[in-house]
């Protein structure tokens, strides 16, 4: 079991539901709509959704707002950043940037859940600058698709 991270979160007037966990197995939390009424985002759209909250993210964690897979796979409704960061310094309400794929515009309830929270271990590193770094018989410096068919589907030869 992993230890429970304590999240302070601030109800603002127009929040509609707490986030919360939709089965005792769910990796993150849902983030539900702030509106009063319903909003249409149409093909190629963006928008940043109010949630009602601000959260406190403790020291050493980072909020991350992710997609719903059913609004992508239904919908064609992903976030325009893929992956929301929501430092541990930042007390603003939180939005998530959607954007709509799909083909035919997506009507948001009032209340729908829009996208997941998860809140995770971020370690500060410390940077050392050198001159060489070591070599690895795997990878080296290949790059994209170099791992795998990716790298065939890209034009590259076949031994």
């Amino acid at each position: 079991m992993v230890d429970k991270v304590t999240l302070k979160v601030k109800r603002l007037p127009h929040c509609k539901d707490m986030p919360r966990y939709a089965t005792p197995g769910s990796a993150g939390m849902d983030l539900t709509a702030a509106i009063s009424e319903p909003y249409i985002l149409k093909p190629g759209d963006r928008y940043a959704m109010p949630t009602g909250i601000i959260i406190e993210v403790p020291p050493g964690y980072e909020g991350q707002v992710r997609p719903r897979s059913g609004l992508a796979f239904k919908a064609g409704i992903s976030l325009t950043n893929c992956v929301g960061t929501i430092d541990s310094d930042y007390r603003g309400e939180v939005k998530v940037l959607l954007i709509n794929h799909g083909k035919a515009a997506y009507t948001f309830e009032p209340g729908e859940r829009i996208a997941q929270l998860l809140v995770t271990p971020v370690p500060q590193v410390d940077l050392i600058e050198v001159d060489e770094l070591s070599d690895t018989e795997e990878r080296g410096a290949g790059g994209f698709g170099s791992t795998g068919r990716g790298m065939l589907a890209a034009g590259a030869q076949k031994a």
